[in-house]
């Protein structure tokens, strides 16, 4: 495995205020979160990049797109609605090479994710 601060994270090398954890998923707030709630969902698995995720891997996604529905579901916040976004390398915004997915909720959200 990787050593990016979401796999420090996941082997609890280091906190996070974390708020769902399945098999597959982890899922714990921003530390810089750019709506009322900005949680970011990483799946347990070693891929860089989006562009990194075989075919055949693809579930993936998946996961950590319905993990981040169930907790909007939980939280209840689905109804009103929310974003999720996943940013692939430096010009789409990564900063962290370990993909991972933006859960943005908690305000009208601007044309690009953050509250407006």
């Amino acid at each position: 495995m990787s050593d990016t601060i979401f796999h420090k994270i996941m082997r609890r090398e280091i906190p996070a205020d974390v708020v769902y954890e399945d098999e597959n998923v982890i899922a714990f707030r921003d530390i810089a979160p750019q709506a009322p709630v900005h949680v970011l969902f990483v799946p347990k698995v070693d891929f860089a990049t989006l562009n990194d995720v075989p075919e055949d891997d693809a579930v993936v996604i998946g996961r950590l797109a319905t993990a981040a529905a169930r907790y909007a579901k939980k939280e209840g916040f689905a109804e009103n609605g929310y974003r999720i976004v996943m940013n692939c390398n430096a010009d789409g915004g990564q900063t962290v090479f370990q993909i991972h997915l933006h859960l943005l909720a908690g305000a009208p959200l601007g044309r690009f994710g953050t509250p407006g």
